[in-house]
């Protein structure tokens, strides 16, 4: 089983528009609801490519009770812990015109430090049965900005293999926990080693306690700083689409490719397929399964030489 956790799940607003101009008043053509927050649509992708997958993380209010009853009819089993505030949503306007995404993120509702020890004390037990663990996404409001370390000792305390998916401090405080693997994208990479040069940030940011670092280079793919050596991957062509979703497919490619014991090689040509096969599917937690197909064996994969010495 992989575990996944969405510490501030959502309830995933897409609206579709012709053109998306501002100050401008618009009709909408498609409204679509969906159960979200990164750790689900990780799930979401492990189910569809035949892993069990459990979710757990908080969900409360009736925006919760509205994602768990979209949630229940899907693979992902349902470990959510139940809290007194109310889920957040996101809202995404995608611009037919164009094909860009505008997303407006609420802050996710105060969780309390009786809700955060119901909380360990069911990841504790999820751990039990987990083949591995993904942290992915933002702390709602009350809850520590170390949580993420902690959560990646409990695991490490129980053997599983963790990768951490999330920005800012909370990052930083994670990464120095020692996960097995973290998935930065290019802007959190800056903020957390302070270099734009991707190569340099990735190998440092391992330096940092990661084993290995996974970033995130939007449309030019992933570059891995590893155990076993440094690689870039990238799709074979440009794809043109919905982005959102696109990393956390990238996670769930990682994770399957983790519990199967696949080389880096072949885990990263799964993500990266995986990624670009998201950005042509309606919404996060979706993949096109046809073009990961023909994505998958063409994904360009280019191993680094090792680093100079003091680099």
């Amino acid at each position: 089983m992989i575990l996944t956790v969405t510490l501030n799940a959502a309830l995933d607003i897409t609206y579709r528009v012709a053109a998306l101009t501002p100050h401008a008043s618009h009709r909408v053509g498609e409204v679509a609801e969906r159960p979200g927050g990164k750790g689900i649509n990780v799930a979401r992708v492990l189910a569809a490519l035949g892993h069990d997958s459990v979710v757990t993380g908080f969900a409360g209010g009736p925006t919760g009770a509205v994602l768990r009853r979209m949630l229940a009819p899907l693979a992902p089993h349902d470990a959510l812990v139940e809290i007194a505030g109310t889920t957040r949503r996101t809202l995404a306007i995608a611009d037919g015109t164009t094909g860009d995404t505008t997303q407006l993120n609420e802050p996710g509702p105060t969780v309390t430090p009786e809700e955060w020890t119901a909380f360990l004390s069911s990841y504790d037990a999820l751990l039990r049965d987990a083949d591995a663990v993904a942290l992915c996404g933002s702390l709602p409001p009350g809850i520590h900005v170390g949580a993420y370390a902690e959560l990646v000792r409990r695991a490490r305390g129980a053997g599983v293999p963790v990768l951490l998916d999330t920005g800012g401090e909370p990052l930083r405080r994670g990464i120095a926990a020692r996960p097995e693997l973290i998935k930065p994208n290019a802007e959190e990479l800056a903020r957390l080693t302070g270099s734009r040069e991707p190569l340099r940030a990735t190998r440092d940011a391992r330096r940092r306690g990661a084993q290995a670092v996974v970033a995130s280079l939007g449309p030019d793919g992933l570059l891995a700083a590893t155990p076993d050596g440094t690689w870039q991957a990238a799709p074979p062509r440009a794809v043109k689409g919905n982005p959102t979703g696109a990393g956390d497919s990238a996670v769930a490619g990682l994770l399957s490719g983790l519990v199967g014991g696949l080389p880096w090689a072949e885990r990263l040509s799964r993500a990266v397929a995986l990624s670009a096969a998201t950005v042509l599917a309606p919404a996060a937690g979706e993949f096109d399964t046809a073009a990961y197909e023909e994505l998958l064996p063409r994904v360009k994969v280019v191993e680094h030489p090792p680093a100079a010495p003091g680099r």
